[in-house]
């Protein structure tokens, strides 16, 4: 059968995966009367909830004859890691662009990998359909994308498709709305190359992806590189050095057909295949036959650019809802995702009851920490912070950023200025579609360290803000952070309508009636720049004078900010946390006892 090998790349909501369901719909992947999901690969839950897609996923359709393996990659910048160890499967990239929004910073971050592999792209501009498309000029600017990105003249002569993936239909004329995506299989078909390898050298295989299976144990994907395996062959693991890591069996095989992996006999070169029977082999090894002892070298992957400490809960309330909080429950499950995400770093700290955990930005490090609080872990979790450098001559540098930012004409000048307060270089500005404004700046990623929200907040929510690594530039130095300082609980008890209520004049609440608090825990923002301990513990005192009943008990409290983990994570100060369990999100200092905060806040100012 002819073999297509081919990844699907955009921005995040450019709508890689709701065109892959109708590639699915109309190659016969599905029967006509399938009840089938939307986003059809978008398989767990965080994905499902969030809408957006966080692991790379091969499928594989049938199409006249042609078998076409795709491979689903995430949108969203954190998730790079994922794109580009993939694209070493793949032979050809579709480049999906929104025919209103344009090329985006994540297009340019994962189209910059595809070119320099050599990969010859086809363009789909999606979203045609939309009433503020602009087609020409999203076309005019993934051109200048290109170029400056150093395209040769083959990947600058791209074919152009113009879809609505949602509708599915695809067509090489500008204004048509209606058809099926026959094109766009045909167009890959002629353009994409079939996997030129070795199918008469000895079998060798570089492991992309790896998953666990209760039954089968570890199963490693990635596409053969030359030769043939068979069921049961013997085969063996080599490092980037070339040293023999294990020797086993290939004990299963499994191909991928639509969302279905299914059992195979043997695999060719160019195949895409999920192999299992060794326990010790992972990402950026090889697998090949026993006679093989050159390794295929892996893409380098870009470096992790902020960090998190991961501790022990150690609060008060430790243990109640959590079953997983141990140490070493902890640094098992991290090594596991270290593992399996190649930009996620993990070392642990000399006191062995914390580890620091370096990835690519804070929605990685916030996926990963919601999905071990589902697992059941209880965590405390620091602020982030940026990993610096050194340039050759020793001076400090630290990563930057490519922000990109589209806002309504009135929060512009908000915005701007908020931006110059984080020590951000505007870089471009001009005017974008819907009577938006696109606002482009290069800032220093410590101080981008929760900003979101403030910026939705300035923003009346209508603002989009995208965020991209850009390079490693010199220090900026201080950045001023939260201006507001915090209420804290000055004891252990339940929080009190008649202790809240004149609390609220102090600030924001971010608990209400009845919640269970400890001495150290944050409480609420106050109004002023210091934090403040309170007793949001004070009930009213029954005596003959004050009877239970009145009107000065019906205290009526605003509803407490309750925040989510990503929104708490870009809150806290650097002497606070985040205590982390599967029902709970508490804020609290990281000293609990007054005495020794203070201690640690004058051993600070010392330094």
């Amino acid at each position: 059968m002819n073999l297509r090998n081919i990844a699907i790349i955009a921005h995040v909501d450019h709508g890689k995966t709701t065109l892959v369901d109708q590639l699915f719909r109309q190659s016969g992947t599905f029967r006509d009367n399938q009840r089938v999901e939307e986003r059809a690969m978008d398989s767990n839950d965080l994905e499902k909830e969030r809408g957006i897609t966080i692991l790379a996923k091969p499928t594989s359709i049938e199409w006249e004859g042609t078998r076409i393996n795709i491979v689903d990659t995430p949108g969203h910048a954190d998730f790079g890691g994922e794109v580009e160890r993939i694209l070493s499967m793949v032979d050809g990239v579709i480049l999906l662009v929104d025919a209103a929004e344009g090329a985006m910073p994540q297009t340019k971050f994962v189209t910059g990998k595809a070119l320099a592999l050599g990969l010859r792209p086809i363009v789909v501009v999606n979203k045609v359909d939309r009433s503020d498309a602009r087609i020409q000029e999203v076309l005019d600017e993934v051109f200048d994308l290109f170029v400056a990105l150093e395209a040769n003249d083959e990947q600058l002569d791209f074919p152009v498709l113009y879809a609505s993936g949602r509708n599915g239909y695809a067509s090489e004329d500008m204004d048509r709305r209606e058809g099926t995506l026959t094109p766009l299989f045909q167009k890959i078909v002629d353009h994409v190359p079939p996997p030129s390898l070795d199918q008469d050298a000895p079998f060798s295989f570089l492991v992309t992806l790896l998953d666990r299976d209760n039954f089968l144990g570890r199963i490693l994907t990635g596409r053969v590189q030359s030769g043939v395996v068979k069921l049961n062959q013997p085969i063996h693991a080599l490092d980037n050095q070339g040293n023999v890591i294990e020797t086993g069996r290939a004990s299963k095989l499994m191909s991928f057909r639509g969302l279905e992996r299914v059992p195979v006999e043997e695999a060719r070169a160019g195949d895409i295949i999920s192999l299992a029977g060794l326990t010790v082999a992972t990402v950026a090894n090889t697998i090949a036959d026993t006679s093989v002892s050159t390794p295929i070298q892996a893409q380098p992957i870009d470096p992790p650019t902020l960090s998190m400490r991961f501790a022990v809960n150690d609060s008060p309330m430790a243990g109640r809802e959590g079953s997983k909080v141990t140490s070493r429950m902890i640094r098992d499950r991290l090594m596991r995702e270290a593992e399996t995400n190649v930009a996620i770093k993990v070392t642990e700290a000399a006191d062995r009851d914390s580890f620091e955990v370096a990835g690519r930005g804070e929605l990685q490090l916030g996926v990963l920490i919601e999905t071990m609080r589902r697992e059941g872990f209880e965590l405390g979790i620091s602020r982030p912070r940026v990993l610096f450098g050194e340039d050759e001559n020793g001076k400090k540098t630290e990563p930057y950023e490519t922000v990109i930012i589209d806002v309504d004409e009135e929060h512009s000048g908000t915005v701007v200025e908020k931006m110059n307060l984080r020590k951000a270089e505007m870089t471009d500005m001009r005017p974008s579609t819907g009577g938006k404004t696109r606002i482009t700046f290069s800032a220093p990623s410590r101080g981008m360290i929760g900003y979101h929200g403030e910026f939705l907040s300035d923003t009346r929510g209508t603002g989009i803000m995208n965020r991209l690594f850009e390079k490693y530039g010199p220090h900026k130095g201080a950045i001023e952070g939260r201006k507001n300082g915090v209420l804290i609980s000055n004891g252990a008890g339940e929080a009190q309508s008649y202790a809240l209520g004149p609390l609220e004049d102090r600030g924001i609440l971010f608990v209400g009636h009845g919640e269970a608090l400890y001495e150290g825990m944050i409480i609420g923002e106050n109004a002023k720049t210091d934090d403040l301990e309170v007793n949001p513990m004070k009930a009213k005192q029954l005596t003959n004078f004050r009877a239970s009943g009145g009107k000065d008990d019906a205290i009526r409290l605003t509803p407490p900010k309750k925040m989510t983990l990503e929104q708490a994570i870009a809150y806290i100060d650097d002497d606070e946390m985040v205590e982390v369990t599967p029902k709970s999100i508490r804020l609290r200092k990281r000293h609990l006892d007054p005495h020794e905060r203070k201690r640690a806040s004058r051993a600070k100012e010392a330094a």
